[in-house]
């Protein structure tokens, strides 16, 4: 069976040509129209923009659109997001959740999470749909409640990014789905030259996902890699 490239194999890259040059520039150019396909409001904006000056990074349009598709087709009530930022990936998150579903986002920049508390007020979200929680991921995980969330979205710190799905799993209830962003490492996951640790760690997490028995996963190919794994029930 065709397997994931651990740290040890080789993986060959070589100089585009010729038709390789031209999928590549299709590929980007694809890339690019899904990004524009969605559209972004004001609030998503103004976040975006608090994120660039921030120096943060932030879902895709279209990451952030496949999220709130997975909220909507969950009829997502309950969902944990692990990295606040300013708020463009709960924004997305709130759209695809009920109308009385709750975001709980952890973040350990609480100022960060002021600019999120103002991107979902201008989007229109009164302000008991989203529970700002301040601290480190791991510190306040455990603290949620067992089997309480629909769906629960990671994109933090990559070298806990194997703590983060062990609680998740202890947080979904059977039929609830995990997401994990960034899994491509802008090219670095599948590349053979030698890599920092959350690149390493990111190829841990990928072989533990698709390994698991108890999860049914995907890896998406939107923004910088979506992988995305349903708890068994």
């Amino acid at each position: 069976m065709c397997g994931f490239p651990s740290a040890a194999d080789t993986v060959t890259v070589a100089p585009l040509r010729g038709q390789e040059r031209v999928i590549t520039a299709n590929r980007q150019t694809s890339l690019a129209f899904a990004d524009a396909f969605v559209g972004e409001d004001e609030a998503l904006d103004w976040a975006r923009d608090r994120a660039r000056e921030t120096g943060l990074r932030s879902v895709s349009p279209a990451t952030g659109a496949t999220l709130r598709l997975l909220a909507a087709t969950l009829d997502a009530k309950a969902v944990a997001e692990i990295g606040t930022g300013t708020g463009v990936s709960g924004s997305y998150l709130l759209q695809g959740m009920r109308t009385d579903g709750v975001l709980t986002t952890v973040d350990t920049e609480p100022d960060c999470q002021q600019f999120a508390r103002q991107a979902f007020r201008a989007a229109g979200f009164t302000g008991n749909r989203a529970r700002f929680i301040p601290g480190r991921a791991l510190d306040v995980l455990p603290r949620l409640a067992d089997g309480g969330y629909d769906l629960v979205f990671c994109d933090g710190d990559r070298l806990e990014s194997l703590e983060y799905l062990a609680e998740s799993l202890r947080l979904l209830r059977p039929g609830g789905l995990v997401c994990f962003e960034g899994m491509f490492a802008h090219g670095r996951t599948v590349d053979s030259s030698a890599q920092p640790a959350e690149v390493v760690r990111v190829r841990e997490l990928l072989r533990t996902v698709r390994e698991s028995e108890e999860l049914l996963p995907a890896l998406l190919p939107v923004g910088d890699g979506l992988l995305c794994a349903v708890r068994r029930g």
